[in-house]
């Protein structure tokens, strides 16, 4: 249409240092309509995201120097970048690897090797996310809660177990904010995994388990003698209500 501003491409970091794949997946991002930077580093790919707004990072966990999980984490702390989804691409296959990436900050992962259509696929679902974001409208904020010394705080994503500050991740603090406002209530594995990645990730209902571990490490006083979150064996997870 005439005098129609054209749609901007929508913007990809690959940071990846083995030079076949960082090729490989640049030139498919291009074929696809993206507009592609690629670096072999991860300090370059922290440089570039401190100064230039992305659309989606696809980051090798195995990179020299600043490896994948330190920039990961880097980049959810600081700058223009904060917000943008994450696909981490990793050899290792156990699900605790891949859950320590998702707890990093990270969207979704690719196990190498894969598929360029799978991996087209994940980043495209990645932007659409965004897209829906950003013209959804803007949900009702959250309220504060306090259950059994624990107080959580939604507009600043902050815990505190018997008036100490606990540093939580994002994933645990969703965890946590689900079990806590429905006290008592019997949630399945399904439905916080659903509620804490939000069907975009592609993680097993075990993710849940081993989330549910490292949150008891840091909110119980006795990880092993859990009172707070409590296993309902068969089923899920809840809250304490006694």
């Amino acid at each position: 249409m005439l005098g129609s501003d054209p749609v901007p491409a929508r913007r990809v970091l690959v940071v990846e240092d083995e030079r076949s794949i960082r090729e490989l997946v640049a030139q498919q991002l291009r074929r696809a309509g993206y507009e592609c930077r690629a670096v072999a580093s991860g300090a370059e790919g922290l440089e570039l995201l401190l100064e230039e707004p992305f659309d989606v990072v696809v980051l090798d966990l195995m990179l020299p120097g600043v490896d994948g999980i330190t920039l990961c984490r880097a980049i959810r702390e600081q700058g223009i970048n904060r917000h943008v989804p994450i696909l981490i691409l990793t050899a290792r296959r156990t699900e605790a690897d891949k859950v320590l990436g998702l707890e990093s900050g990270a969207d979704d992962y690719v196990t190498k090797p894969f598929g360029v259509r799978e991996l087209m696929a994940r980043v495209e679902a990645l932007t659409r996310r965004v897209h829906r974001a950003h013209v959804a409208p803007e949900p009702a904020p959250r309220r504060q809660l306090v259950a059994h010394g624990v107080e959580l705080n939604p507009a600043k994503h902050t815990v505190r177990v018997r008036r100490t500050t606990v540093s939580v991740t994002p994933h645990e603090f969703e965890l946590l904010y689900q079990l806590a406002s429905k006290r008592g209530m019997v949630l399945t594995r399904k439905e916080l995994l659903a509620a804490v990645w939000r069907g975009e990730a592609f993680v097993t209902e075990r993710s849940i388990d081993t989330l549910v571990r490292h949150l008891r490490c840091k909110i119980e006083e006795d990880a092993t003698s859990p009172r707070l979150i409590l296993t309902v064996w068969g089923y899920g997870y809840k809250f304490t209500d006694e």
